[in-house]
């Protein structure tokens, strides 16, 4: 095993939108390429505090960060911080929420766009803001501009745990609906750049693990325990073995997941992984 994850979150997709939407990642599915679970959220579904949850393995009431409006630097260890003490390398395309979570410095719109801090949790990043975002202008990066970062990443740094966040459809649901034709042709838009940079990852050694941090309903929102809000896609494009007992993942299990594939231990509190460690490590 190489013990190198890439993590895909597609912000806002829920489970029905992508089984419907995303034709390449079900064509996976179908030849046996990878394979596909019904993964189950936290509470509140909302971005931020599910970000801390998928890294963290914790509850929001246990890790802090309960809405959008409590961003700061994580408190608690953190797949970037557990990752970085057993010397791995850590990265990251991302919305700057993630930078506020986890770069270890404060956000400036100016200069945090591109992030280096090789003594840092989270060591190399590209981030943008969505600084404005509505009905007018969804000020949101194309899906295949994301996905080109993420190459240059892997070709300077060579990250062992590798993070690419696109949020474009959470902000057209808002806009249009989770019912809509906008919101339902960009979570395509995410497939098709999938399409095209997926094999490069896998032809690069990586494991891919394909997720949202919660979905999005008919009304534009989410937060609450509905399954429209709360059951999420999980593709994983990977040899290892898989532990459910009802067929469905939970989303807390995840954090200690990807230490497992990188070859490392938990940290203390996280929930056990779904998934197992990956040989020699």
């Amino acid at each position: 095993m190489s013990g190198k994850v890439i993590l895909v979150i597609m912000d806002g997709v829920g489970y029905d939108t992508a089984v419907s939407q995303c034709g390449y990642l079900q064509s996976a599915v179908s030849l046996g390429i990878a394979r596909r679970w019904k993964m189950v959220t936290a509470t509140p579904s909302i971005s931020g505090p599910m970000y801390e949850t998928i890294h963290t393995g914790l509850w929001p009431y246990e890790h802090g960060i309960t809405c959008n409006h409590a961003m700061r630097s994580s408190e608690k260890d953190n797949v970037f911080s557990v990752a970085r003490a057993a010397g791995r390398i850590t990265a990251a395309v991302a919305h700057s929420y993630f930078h506020k979570l986890y770069a270890g410095e404060a956000w400036d719109p100016l200069r945090s766009i591109e992030h280096c801090n090789e003594n840092g949790d989270l060591q190399y990043g590209r981030f943008y803001s969505m600084e404005g975002y509505g009905r007018a202008n969804a000020v949101a990066p194309a899906e295949i501009d994301l996905c080109a970062q993420t190459i240059r990443l892997i070709e300077d740094h060579q990250p062992d745990y590798l993070l690419l966040h696109t949020c474009a459809a959470d902000t057209l649901g808002h806009t249009f609906g989770g019912d809509s034709a906008e919101y339902r042709a960009q979570a395509m838009m995410i497939d098709g750049a999938l399409a095209r940079v997926l094999p490069v990852w896998r032809a690069a050694g990586y494991e891919v693990m394909i997720t949202a941090d919660h979905g999005m309903s008919a009304e534009g929102a989410h937060g609450g325990t509905s399954s429209v809000e709360t059951e999420v896609p999980f593709y994983y494009f990977g040899d290892g073995d898989v532990s459910t007992e009802d067929g469905r993942l939970n989303q807390l299990q995840l954090a200690a997941s990807l230490l497992a594939r990188l070859g490392v231990d938990p940290a203390r509190g996280m929930r056990p992984a779904f998934l197992t460690k990956a040989a020699g490590k």
